[in-house]
């Protein structure tokens, strides 16, 4: 065949030039001395050459190529290997995650029996149940300031400890939260927010700096015999008559603590001093019984410190505070006066702040919260701040620009990327919250404190136990996470695009 066609071609005119030395027409011998094939054969042709191919320029069967091969994967693994060892991860992906989504929403159509169907009744109890809704106002409020805060707090712990030599041991100490449990966190914060300031943290330090503004009252819970002084309605203890200059006056008290009593001195009887008033503030209580009522008995104990005024129309006129011995002069001005004993020198002592009140639970628990995640911002940001390009904060400075300016043009845009990693892993988090609530609210302001996480649980193994409603809150969970998640995967897209 090939001799057939190649006379035809001679035959019908010129040969036509062809790259193949075997078809040229130069007579001459081939500059190239190997027999073998053409340099301008491409690996994959056969040997032959053109001579062996059809009239038609059809291939003339397996000497045209290499057979197809069969599909691989862009790491050159076969789809079917990569399957079996994919399986056993599908499979437990397939129990763990799938099969609990789809059962939540097949039991959240259900009654708490699991046998009536009700539809979206029990959706309709999650926006309308009292307990609910206030879970789901706090959810709000734990999204919007936990992430934003810790974030923040991150941000300025990763920024100040950047440029000192124990920047290192800060950030450790600041990140060792993260090594404690929810749980054990949360008992330690209850002992933190405990009432008392005896055993409470935050407590012993607020009433600490209250003290140093405000002094505690003397003698907090004295109060005179009933046959003593008058009580006013604010507290406030007057005599019964109006005093004389000249003359000295006995305010006996009792109740006064014995702890408030240590180191005090013997009460002494007051002198009358010409044209003052004056008198002994002390305990009128003789130990073992004895003694006589409104009567200075041998051994009992003056009252120093607490403050007299001289009252006339209503105005105070003249004050006094009573001395070591329990003694104290007014001026001639307390001469016709009423003597009064205001009702800051029995006022109980500042107990702090009830942190743990229906009112302040909630800002108590997100503190909790960001004392233990402002840490893993602050180890993120740090990381991305180290590979932030010192030329640019370099070069801003040199244009003029002051620290705060070059912190918040060009540090903060530049760690827009990491700042948006660690608020949405945070709001992500925060929507999950359980434990911080339910070990540090105390039964009385756990309603207040609720969140979905735990009203999930509460509703689904509680009392009043409604695993129809508790699966319409998980799915309604599930619903919030969904768009967040979504604008994290998108991040992570525009990132691998780069």
């Amino acid at each position: 065949m090939s001799t057939a066609n190649a006379g035809g071609d001679a035959a019908s005119g010129p040969p036509r030039p062809s790259g193949n030395s075997s078809t040229s027409s130069d007579p001459g011998p081939s500059p190239n001395p190997d027999p073998g094939p053409s340099q301008s054969q491409s690996p994959g042709q056969s040997p032959v050459g053109p001579s062996t191919s059809s009239p038609a320029g059809l291939s003339a069967g397996p000497s045209a190529g290499p057979s197809p091969k069969k599909s691989r994967s862009v790491a050159g693994t076969r789809l079917w290997v990569a399957g079996l060892f994919l399986l056993p991860a599908l499979v437990l992906l397939g129990a763990l995650v799938v099969y609990p989504i789809g059962y939540s929403v097949w039991r959240s159509l259900f009654d708490a029996s699991g046998n009536g169907f009700v539809g979206v009744d029990n959706y309709q109890e999650v926006f309308t149940d009292d307990r609910i809704r206030t879970a789901l106002k706090n959810n709000v409020i734990w999204v919007v300031v936990a992430p934003s805060v810790a974030t923040a707090l991150g941000l300025v712990f990763a920024v100040l400890t950047e440029r000192v030599r124990w920047g290192t041991a800060f950030k450790l100490v600041v990140f060792m939260p993260m090594a404690i449990s929810m749980l054990a966190s949360g008992i330690i914060f209850r002992l933190v927010y405990e009432q008392n300031p005896d055993r409470g943290v935050a407590n012993a330090v607020w009433v600490g700096v209250h003290d140093t503004f405000s002094p505690p009252a003397p003698f907090p819970g004295a109060h005179p015999r009933d046959d003593g002084l008058l009580a006013e309605s604010r507290g406030a203890f007057t005599t019964k008559a109006v005093v004389k200059a000249g003359g000295a006056t006995a305010l006996p008290l009792v109740g006064a603590k014995p702890a408030d009593m240590k180191g005090a001195k013997d009460a002494v009887p007051a002198r009358d001093v010409a044209g003052k008033v004056t008198g002994t503030v002390w305990r009128d209580f003789t130990r073992g019984g004895g003694g006589t009522p409104g009567r200075i008995d041998p051994g009992e104990k003056a009252l120093e410190g607490v403050t007299v005024e001289a009252v006339k129309d209503g105005r105070t006129v003249a004050s006094a505070t009573s001395g070591a011995d329990g003694t104290f002069t007014l001026p001639a001005a307390a001469d016709g006066a009423l003597l009064r004993l205001p009702a800051s020198n029995f006022a109980a002592p500042y107990n702090g702040v009830d942190w743990l009140g229906p009112s302040l639970v909630t800002p108590a628990i997100i503190g909790a919260y960001i004392w233990m995640w402002a840490g893993f911002a602050m180890v993120l940001i740090a990381a991305g701040l180290a590979s932030v390009p010192r030329e640019l904060l370099e070069a801003a400075r040199v244009d003029g620009a002051n620290e705060w300016q070059v912190f918040r043009r060009v540090t903060v845009p530049l760690l827009a990327p990491v700042l948006a990693v660690v608020l949405i892993t945070l709001m992500i988090n925060v929507l999950k919250i359980f434990d911080l609530v339910y070990i540090i609210a105390p039964g009385a302001s756990l309603d207040k404190a609720n969140v979905l996480a735990l009203q999930l649980y509460q509703s689904s193994f509680g009392t009043d136990v409604n695993q129809g409603v508790g699966s319409a809150i998980a799915v309604f969970l599930l619903v919030l996470v969904l768009p967040v998640m979504y604008v994290n995967l998108r991040r992570i897209r525009r990132e691998r695009r780069r």
